[in-house]
């Protein structure tokens, strides 16, 4: 009798459950969004390699802005926009476009993986310490995205520090809109990191 009652109850449950499931509305998914997506000039591609190697020897970003959510700051209060996303963790679409800027540029800097078994003079340490759309004037209208870097070279044979900088890009949104938003991030990332291929450029050890 109990075994019976206990199954009575387990199946009650369980249908209990499959009609509060039918009750939950359908999520909307999220928009996908993404900067630093422009391909990289045929040109640069072929051309002929440069005399300074940099490699990528380390990076960090801040954890509220690192994931794939777009971080919003008003005054002390920080929200992430609603239905949007990144499509990739900001952290990873931010080396991928570290490396199309490498790309794109006809200095003699090259960015160097691990991986890769070519010459490199120079280690590239990045630290983004702002990546966030901010509210100055208040919500009602376009907000400022800021992207600030520090960058550090660092001698590959000796450790030695070659140079050092802070990046910063603030770009005012057009609307305050997500597609809007979007592109004021695409044009700071992309300010920013043009200048840290030029100062690599001027600061890189070359190869030996």
């Amino acid at each position: 009798m109990i075994t019976f009652v206990r199954t009575l109850v387990i199946t009650g449950l369980a249908l209990g459950l499959s009609a509060c499931v039918t009750l939950i509305p359908e999520t909307k998914p999220a928009q996908l969004y993404r900067f630093g997506g422009g391909v990289a000039d045929a040109s640069a591609a072929a051309r002929t390699e440069g005399s300074v190697g940099v490699v990528l020897s380390g990076s960090s970003f801040p954890r509220a802005s690192s994931g794939d959510q777009i971080l919003t700051l008003t005054g002390s209060q920080a929200a992430y926009v609603a239905g949007a996303r990144w499509v990739a963790p900001a952290s990873i679409l931010f080396d991928e476009a570290l490396a199309q800027a490498f790309d794109r540029n006809s200095g003699p800097a090259r960015l160097i993986t691990r991986s890769e078994v070519r010459p490199a003079s120079s280690l590239l340490r990045l630290d983004v310490r702002r990546f966030e759309t901010v509210y100055d004037p208040g919500k009602a209208t376009a907000p400022v995205v800021v992207v600030r870097v520090r960058a550090t070279l660092t001698a590959r044979d000796d450790r030695t520090q070659v140079a050092e900088e802070i990046f910063e890009a603030q770009v005012r949104a057009s609307d305050n809109r997500v597609g809007q938003i979007v592109a004021a991030y695409d044009s700071a990332v992309g300010q920013v990191l043009e200048s840290v291929v030029d100062w690599s450029n001027r600061e890189g050890r070359p190869n030996p």
